[in-house]
């Protein structure tokens, strides 16, 4: 057994030796280096072996019996066959579609295979129909039993754990029925729900619940599903919506972010200001940092103060200044106020956010159907959930019935009330069960088409389509076996019932009949309130329903106003339709001029930047030319001899020859250039004007002249001509400028008179199209009541000329003529007291300016009194702190700590002492009270012993003259108490004081 070896040896039952152990079998199982057979155990019956290696194997053998031990069998060769010569020779098979042997084998095998299970079917199906048999004779004998000594049905069970197994095992047999059906059932399921949508979603059920006592019904709406036409329109309007939405959104965030990179920038700037003053303050001085930062927020105040004013003397507008939204407001309201115009008058303007086009009229089309469509569906809802009720209801009734009906039973037939009856439900409440089917229906249905098609030749075609449907024997032959359990079972408890019914008919006893009297008595109260509650369920749900009829009533009403709102909604659309071409082209026509203007306005401005900076070029060139020429003064000094040659020569034009045919057009400059050429070259013209006859050498340096100064007048003079030159074409080029920016200003202008022109015919489209949109009939349901032109008390025929107005509006404007002159007064009453707050204002302007000129006076003397000079006391303020200083006054602080916790501690041992001593003055006062007490009582003792021989009988001749003078002792001892308390309470303020 130590290399995994197994032997056997057989054994005789007469002798049982050593010798006997020689032979034996020998098997190797297990693994022969590690598979060490660890332990051998036999089943209960002996008939297997297990063995445990410790290679982790398990095997098991079957231990058979001398009786199943097959005996050995010799083989027999045949005796060889006679008359082989005269047989005929087997004829080849030549048909393709025969069997070969192999497959007639597997054939046979096959057969047989289902020959023996359908055998073992049949046993085991006999075997079960006996222990049915056996079971059924059983329980039949069990009944015949006396009821103590009967088996309960929970006592034939053997082991409940066999039927959890069962259980068990057939919960996975299912389960993997259901995983090798799943995707089968997944395809069907859709292909349902495919059939379903095309053909049973599109249907809409119109359900008609009925009352259960009355004649009352109600319907629900048949609902339209919306067309895709709309549908697509809405999401195109919509979309167009979102995306204007998304670009204003982009837009506000592109905003933002640039002022939160402003935002940034100038803390950065402002942090980067602190940080120099932050470096020198320690970060263990708080004070001083505090106080830093105090002279920040100073300087930060002020500077913002100064800012603030700047901003205030800025945005001060003129005396003569005039809001231009008030100025527009105010002529809006001169135009349009107190007059109540009407769309179809000549003069009436629709604004510009009213204007009606396609997208907006199929959009408000859409969300009026899309209003309607979830109204019909919410009522609808409640009628469904109110047929719900009617079912739920209808299921409860059964079941009180049927309770009513076994209470009734135990009752006499003369006590028994008439059963109410159980309302059924109507075909039309319940219309979508026309759709189901069941096996009864298909098979009624097969009949149908088997009558109408019996004769033609598609009719087996047709009939193979169909399959019988499995009866209930078939379908569950358990069923049939249990039922007649069922009924074999009750024949003999009925009969045991009975018997015992006759053996108990024995007179009863009175508590009996008090307990039967009891129980009838309390069947009838249950018999009464189960028909009070059917009736109170019915009534209620009656109820309900004429509630939602009155609702669904009111609901037609409007729904109908809203389907006549649609028509008039659609024929406006075809109206907007016919005039959608031309507001298209006067739309786009404004959209391309909008977009030229904007394109025109950034030309003019990137030209009005461009003449900016070359006006800048020419000033600065101007201002180089004048450094020149006094830097020139400046090199010839005073009284130099040859200043005038010199200064001819700095003069002197030369022309280049490239510069020969060029065209001698100099551009137009504006006033103020030529205002500055004049000054700069005044001088020069007047001089050239005298010396342009004159013909002098300019390349030979005169004798005693320097010859520096006249090779730098020589250099100076290149410099003026190449400045000269640079300047002229500057001013070419802002002239080029300038002409370009006139034209563009021409073109800005032809687009704009042009962009009116467009907006007031797209304005004179839109009344015109509001007048064929006014020219439509709209519908409009009054009451008598609500019409107020009447002529001569009757109803006018004709209602041409009379104005369908909302009750609401109408209060709306009499209430706002009312609220109008209110304001009127009002306003006035504003104006005169703004008018005198005015003058006010002005007079203590005045006073207030000649006030702080005087205080300016004042404090301008004190400061050179003081000071001896102006002092800027913002400055002062904005100084920042000494930090030595502050550092010293930091130590000074931290010893002054110290002494202050020194003093402190002397003080509470102060406090201590005085305590002490507060508390040996109180035990002072104490004993003293006692000893004043002790010597008050000792005088009074004495007093009575001294009056106790001369009023002995005063007791008793007067009571009252005793219980006076017993007051007047408890008074004088209150006295000395009030005393005593003085005394201490002088003594405790003394000891405060002096502690």
């Amino acid at each position: 057994m130590q290399d995994g070896s197994l032997r056997v040896y057989p054994l005789s039952e007469k002798e049982l030796s050593a010798k006997t152990l020689k032979e034996y079998w020998c098997l190797n199982v297990h693994d022969n280096d590690y598979g060490q057979i660890q332990g051998l155990c036999s089943s209960f019956d002996d008939t297997v072996l297990i063995t445990c290696g410790g290679d982790g194997n398990i095997f098991t053998f079957e231990i058979l019996s001398p009786e199943d031990i097959p005996k050995e069998r010799k083989a027999k060769i045949p005796s060889p066959r006679s008359d082989l010569e005269k047989e005929k020779a087997v004829e080849d098979i030549v048909d393709p579609n025969a069997y070969n042997i192999e497959e007639v084998k597997q054939k046979k095998e096959s057969e047989r295979i289902k020959k023996e299970a359908e055998e073992k079917k049949s046993k085991k199906r006999e075997e079960i129909i006996a222990l049915r048999r056996d079971f059924v004779f059983l329980l039949q004998k069990n009944q015949e039993l006396p009821k103590h000594m009967q088996l309960r049905r929970e006592e034939y069970e053997m082991d409940h754990r066999i039927f959890e197994k069962l259980d068990r095992q057939k919960a996975k047999r299912i389960q993997l029925v259901q995983k090798e059906l799943a995707w089968e059932h997944e395809k069907q399921l859709v292909g349902l729900q495919k059939l379903q949508k095309q053909f049973r979603v599109s249907l809409e059920f119109i359900i008609v619940v009925h009352a259960i006592q009355s004649s009352h019904q109600v319907s629900t709406y048949r609902l339209l599903s919306e067309t895709e036409k709309y549908s697509q329109d809405k999401k195109q309007v919509g979309s167009k919506w979102k995306i204007l939405r998304d670009k204003w959104r982009l837009l506000k965030e592109a905003e933002e972010t640039k002022e939160t990179e402003i935002t940034t920038e100038t803390r950065q700037s402002h942090s980067e200001v602190q940080k120099p003053t932050a470096r020198y303050i320690e970060i263990k001085r708080e004070k001083i940092r505090r106080i830093v930062e105090k002279s920040d927020k100073m300087k930060a105040k002020i500077m913002k103060r100064k800012a603030q004013w700047d901003e205030l003397y800025r945005s001060k507008p003129d005396d003569d200044y005039e809001d231009p939204k008030d100025a527009e407001e105010i002529k809006e309201a001169q135009e349009n106020i107190g007059c109540y115009k009407l769309k179809t008058s000549s003069d009436y303007r629709l604004p510009e956010h009213m204007h009606v086009n396609t997208a907006r009229k199929m959009m408000q089309l859409a969300s009026l159907k899309q209003f309607i469509h979830s109204k019909k569906e919410n009522m609808n809802k409640e009628i469904v959930s109110l047929r719900d009720l009617k079912v739920s209801i209808i299921d409860e009734i059964k079941c009180l019935v049927q309770e009513l009906k076994s209470i009734q039973a135990t009752l006499d037939v003369s006590e028994c009330l008439p059963l109410p009856l159980i309302p059924q439900l109507h075909p039309d409440e319940v219309p979508e069960k026309k759709f189901e089917c069941n096996s009864d229906i298909l098979l009624k249905f097969k009949e149908e088409q088997a009558k109408q098609l019996e004769g033609s030749p598609s009719f087996r075609a047709f009939r193979r389509g169909f399959f019988p449907a499995p009866s209930v024997e078939e379908i569950d032959p358990m069923a049939q076996a249990a039922g007649a359990h069922r009924m074999s079972i009750a024949s003999p408890v009925g009969t045991e019932q009975q018997e015992g019914f006759e053996m108990e008919k024995a007179e009863p006893t009175e508590m009996e009949l008090e307990i039967l009297k009891r129980e009838k008595i309390k069947n009838l109260y249950l018999q009464e309130t189960l028909i009070k509650k059917i009736n109170m369920l019915v009534i209620n749900f009656d109820a309900e329903l004429r509630l939602l009829r009155h609702k669904k009533m009111k609901m037609d009403v409007q729904m109908k106003t809203a389907d006549l709102r649609c028509t008039t909604c659609s024929e406006e659309l075809l109206i907007l339709k016919k005039l959608e071409k031309h507001e298209n082209i006067l739309q786009e026509g404004i959209y391309t001029l909008r977009s030229e203007q904007e394109a025109i306005q950034s030309e003019l401005e990137s030209y009005l930047a461009q003449i900016e900076e070359r006006k800048c070029e020419i000033l600065k060139l101007q201002k180089h030319k004048k450094t020149l020429y006094a830097k020139f003064q400046a090199s010839l000094g005073e009284d130099n001899e040859f200043a005038h040659f010199l200064t001819k020569v700095m003069k002197k034009k030369i022309v280049e020859k490239k510069e020969v045919g060029r065209a001698a057009v100099l551009p137009v400059l504006s006033d103020e250039e030529e205002e500055d050429d004049e000054e700069s070259d005044l001088s020069t013209n007047e001089e050239d004007s005298g010396s342009d006859n004159e013909v002098f050498d300019d390349s030979v340096c005169p004798d005693d002249c320097d010859e520096a100064l006249f090779l730098n007048t020589i250099q100076l003079r290149q410099q003026r001509l190449h400045i000269e030159e640079a300047l002229a074409e500057e001013k070419k080029v802002a002239a080029d400028l300038r002409r370009k920016y006139s034209a563009w200003a021409k073109e800005a202008k032809e687009v704009e008179t042009s962009l009116v022109t467009i907006k007031r015919d797209l304005e004179i489209f839109q009344w015109e199209k509001l007048q064929r949109l006014n020219e439509l009939y709209v519908v409009v349901p009054l009451k008598l009541h609500q019409v107020q032109c009447l002529v001569d008390g009757e109803m006018p025929s004709d209602f041409s000329q009379a104005l369908v107005f909302t009750n609401q509006s109408l209060e709306h404007l009499q209430k706002r003529i009312v609220d109008l002159r209110n304001e009127k007064v009002t306003q006035r009453e504003i104006f005169k007291k703004a008018q005198e707050k005015h003058k006010q204002l002005a007079q203590d302007k005045k006073r207030m300016e000649l006030e702080i000129r005087r205080l300016e006076e004042k404090c301008n003397h004190l400061m050179m009194e003081k000071f001896g000079r102006l002092v800027d006391f913002e400055a002062v303020q904005a100084h920042s702190v000494n930090i030595p200083m502050e550092d010293m006054k930091v130590k000074i602080m931290e010893k002054e700590y110290e002494h202050f916790q020194e003093l402190r501690k002397w003080e509470e041992r102060i406090v201590e002492l005085q305590q002490q001593l507060m508390k040996l003055t109180e035990e002072n006062t104490s004993k003293l009270l006692q000893l004043s007490k002790f010597c008050r009582e000792k005088h009074q003792l004495e007093t009575k012993l001294d009056s106790l021989p001369n009023d002995l009988g005063a007791e008793f001749q007067d009571t009252r003259t005793r219980d006076i003078k017993e007051t007047a002792r408890l008074q004088a001892e209150l006295m000395h108490v009030i005393r005593d308390t003085t005394f201490l309470r002088e003594e405790i303020n003394l000891s405060r004081k002096g502690g």
